[in-house]
């Protein structure tokens, strides 16, 4: 009998487990994500701002050509901040610090970002000096 109530336990357990994962989906889209400003001027702000932000979920693209929920919501913030009067940089800094640098396609340099701003240099300075070196030698 406790193999029977184990095993049930077990595959109630199995059939829930993926209702937390599909809740999001269920949820109604947020007002502003797929709704304009009224306002063209901040509308274009907010258009511009989400070119500019990487849907976490999909990871391949910008949150305004992404259709995942969680890019909605996300269009939801920055329409709706915008709409509030907040500028389109401070909109960014708090998506930044709500997502980490990763959601932005133009990250600033700071102490967890700068390698990949100089590993690039490096690696080319490298490879003149190599180049240099060799084509040197022929002469």
């Amino acid at each position: 009998m406790s193999r029977f109530l184990a095993a049930a336990a077990a595959l109630l357990f199995a059939a829930m487990a993926p209702v937390p994962a599909t809740a999001q989906d269920r949820l109604p889209p947020a007002p502003y994500a797929d709704r304009q400003l009224a306002d063209p001027g901040q509308e274009a702000e907010a258009r511009a701002l989400m070119e500019q932000l990487r849907c976490i979920t999909c990871q391949s693209q910008s949150i305004a050509d992404s259709n995942a929920p969680m890019a909605g919501d996300m269009r939801h913030q920055v329409r709706s901040r915008i709409a509030a009067g907040e500028s389109p940089e401070s909109v960014r800094a708090w998506l930044v610090e709500r997502y980490g640098d990763y959601v932005s396609y133009e990250p600033r340099i700071g102490t967890a970002t700068w390698p990949l701003f100089a590993v690039p240099a490096v690696l080319l300075v490298i490879v003149l000096l190599i180049l240099r070196r060799r084509l040197g030698a022929r002469r």
